[in-house]
């Protein structure tokens, strides 16, 4: 069984549509997906439908842009029940911070003599409740300031880069037990990659577990073998969940193919259990499996 985690549409900063993220996952071998967008679950529907289709099992996710001790962090949050009034509140709130910093990050690309409207970024990003940095850097491919995502965001939109603006995110550990109340399981995407590591350290993260945190996503592309080894040794030794995902974004981002690194099966089946003791002790009607 090949089971992989982490993946994003176009409803967030992919660029493929829910459906045909969820086709691309069947054709390419995959037997489990799990849709994550930043920040939203309106891709939830339309990928369980093509999951119904094609006959593959997707796990309904978030991932939820977070801070901790001053550091972005991103939080996946599996099967909680998106109507939770705290979880809502919170994801609408990151989503207006999202929504702000656009024409903040325009400002200063205008001051370096760049200029673009919101509306090329609205084109750019389909117009998703999601927008981010990444739509930015498609506009800017679009007007032709850059050849690439990966020009625009080490020219302009990377942190210490002149475009670059800070946003607005969830407070990490409010957030974990929030989607434990909603139902849900928390797994840390990508923790030693960036800059998170320098806030979550092996100690920081039995401290985390302590408070509700379920697991780590130790096979990613931005963790070096070593640093697989490491993170699976503190996984065993505070009991966490390990998911290995592509973290992929369709043509947004190269290297992460659907598939590239994916979960256990037995890990899989730990975070599936979680998931069911989370959705007892909150009593809510959290979202199912769709089953292949």
């Amino acid at each position: 069984m090949r089971i992989d985690l982490h993946a994003h549409s176009s409803v967030s900063d992919g660029t493929q549509r829910p459906a045909e993220l969820v086709r691309a996952a069947a054709a390419s071998g995959l037997d489990v997906l799990a849709i994550t967008d930043h920040d939203t679950t309106d891709s939830w529907d339309e990928a369980a439908r093509a999951a119904r289709e094609v006959g593959l099992t997707l796990v309904r996710g978030i991932e939820i842009s977070t801070v901790h001790r001053g550091r972005g962090v991103h939080l996946l949050a599996y099967l909680p029940d998106p109507t939770h009034p705290a979880l809502h509140s919170r994801l609408l709130a990151v989503l207006a911070g999202r929504a702000s910093r656009v024409p903040a990050i325009l400002e200063r690309l205008s001051a370096l003599g760049v200029d673009l409207t919101e509306e090329e970024v609205a084109s750019a990003s389909g117009r998703t409740a999601a927008t981010g940095r990444p739509h930015l850097a498609d506009a800017l491919v679009t007007k032709g300031v850059v050849r690439d995502r990966r020009e625009a965001f080490d020219r302009f939109l990377n942190p210490g880069r002149p475009a670059y603006v800070d946003r607005t995110a969830a407070d990490l550990v409010d957030m974990i037990t929030v989607v434990a109340d909603a139902g849900g399981v928390s797994v840390l995407a990508h923790p030693w990659g960036r800059s998170a590591r320098q806030v979550l350290d092996a100690a920081t993260l039995g401290e985390l577990r302590a408070l509700g945190l379920t697991g780590i996503e130790v096979d990613h592309e931005d963790h070096p073998r070593p640093v697989r080894h490491e993170l699976r040794a503190v996984a065993r030794h505070h009991d966490l969940v390990v998911t290995g995902s592509s973290d992929h974004h369709g043509l947004g981002k190269v290297g992460h193919e659907l598939g590239c690194n994916t979960t256990d099966p037995h890990e899989y089946e730990r975070l599936l259990a979680a998931a069911e003791e989370a959705a007892a002790r909150s009593g809510r009607a959290v979202p199912d499996l769709v089953v292949a």
